[in-house]
């Protein structure tokens, strides 16, 4: 078990709006951070991308629920995320499971997350959601 990754959650569970400047103590000035909707580089984009992820939600909460480290400097983290978007189904809760996977040497370098988009985003916006409710569907 990783104390690096117990630690790096704790301190990222608690991060919001208004304690951005954080960031510069769990990630180093060169990350790359990418997502299935994002890839940005640098701690002033990764900044300027969550100051706008924090102003537009009501509500955003990361539980941890996995710490697995593989190597010295790499592993794993499994989470659900709860959020409330205002324009999002119908600003009712949201909750998605993913993980991340963290390159770190003192701070984390290479930060990727792997999550469903369309459980996330897309299966809440009102038009889009309801046509992948419809092809989900007639999949099954």
């Amino acid at each position: 078990m990783s104390e690096f990754l117990r630690r790096f959650a704790a301190d990222f569970a608690r991060l919001d709006g208004h304690s951005l400047d954080r960031l510069d103590a769990l990630y180093s000035a060169d990350i790359l951070f990418r997502d299935p909707l994002h890839e940005l580089r640098g701690l002033p984009a990764l900044r300027g991308y969550f100051a706008g992820l924090y102003a537009d939600l009501r509500e955003l909460r990361f539980d941890f629920q996995g710490f697995d480290q593989v190597r010295d400097g790499e592993g794993y983290l499994r989470w659900t995320l709860s959020y409330r978007h205002p324009r999002l189904g119908g600003g009712a809760p949201i909750r998605v499971e993913g993980c991340s996977h963290l390159l770190w040497r003192d701070k984390v370098y290479r930060h990727r997350d792997y999550f469903d988009a369309g459980a996330l985003l897309y299966e809440h916006i009102p038009l889009l959601g309801t046509m992948i409710a419809w092809l989900k569907r007639r999949l099954a």
